[in-house]
């Protein structure tokens, strides 16, 4: 049985699909020893698939809920040795990737799998999971501006869907808000409170789906449960009709 090549790499926890589909087409994929750049590749058990001249091979799933702190990268590996993500669960010895992303200067709680097809259902826009950031942000907000949050912002030439916001508390000249939304826009937060000429100062995102913090502290991390798991792929299904 064939599969596509794409499909076999996310499956093997290499990254997630649309990641494989990049390593492939900017020539990190060999498969029987020959560089291939074509997204259309079959393959099947039989052939030898390496990336960066490592061997893939499939690997058990494995899921982990990290409490972000921050100052450290989203990211598997970095150019300027910062810390990582990955380097926070240096005892799990899968090969693993963060799901989406969180600022370097933004904590809070990241997924990271080697399940390159709950990953790509996850992160695609159309999949509309919901995150809750808490905000504080400079000057006191006010109801035009929660009005306006709830209601959509422009940023990037686009108007944001409607989200729940929520004033937590404001003092002196400052605003604890939180923010829940289900797109996944580039620095989406920072750039709707920006619109409203309250910049963010501190970011944090307390929870994603259905999963939240609870009894953790910045870098701690712990496997999700087999609930947690179950719940997660019948979200993105579901989504996904």
């Amino acid at each position: 049985m064939s599969e596509r090549l794409q499909k076999v790499m996310a499956h093997a926890g290499v990254a997630s699909r649309r990641k494989a589909e990049t390593l492939i087409t900017t020539g990190h994929v060999k498969v029987n020893g020959k560089v291939v750049k074509e997204l259309g590749t079959k393959v099947t058990a039989n052939d030898e698939i390496k990336v960066d001249e490592v061997p893939i091979s499939k690997e058990t799933p494995v899921y982990y809920l990290l409490y972000k702190p921050r100052g450290v990268i989203t990211a598997v590996s970095d150019d300027k040795h910062r810390k990582t993500v990955v380097d926070l669960l240096k005892e799990v010895p899968e090969r693993i990737y963060p799901v989406g992303r969180l600022d370097y200067d933004t904590s809070g709680l990241l997924l990271l799998t080697n399940d390159g097809e709950l990953d790509n259902h996850l992160t695609h826009p159309k999949y509309e999971v919901e995150k809750t950031y808490v905000a504080k942000v400079k000057g006191i907000v006010t109801n035009d501006d929660m009005k306006q949050l709830r209601t959509g912002i422009r940023i990037d030439g686009r108007k944001t869907a409607s989200a729940k916001a929520n004033v937590i508390r404001t003092n002196n000249n400052s605003s604890i808000v939180a923010l829940t939304i289900h797109e996944g826009r580039n620095h989406q937060v920072k750039k709707m409170f920006m619109a409203l000429n309250h910049p963010v100062e501190k970011l944090s995102r307390e929870s994603y789906g259905f999963l939240n913090l609870d009894g953790l502290q910045p870098g701690d991390y712990r496997p999700l449960k087999p609930h947690e798991v179950e719940e997660l792929k019948k979200m993105a299904q579901d989504r996904k009709r």
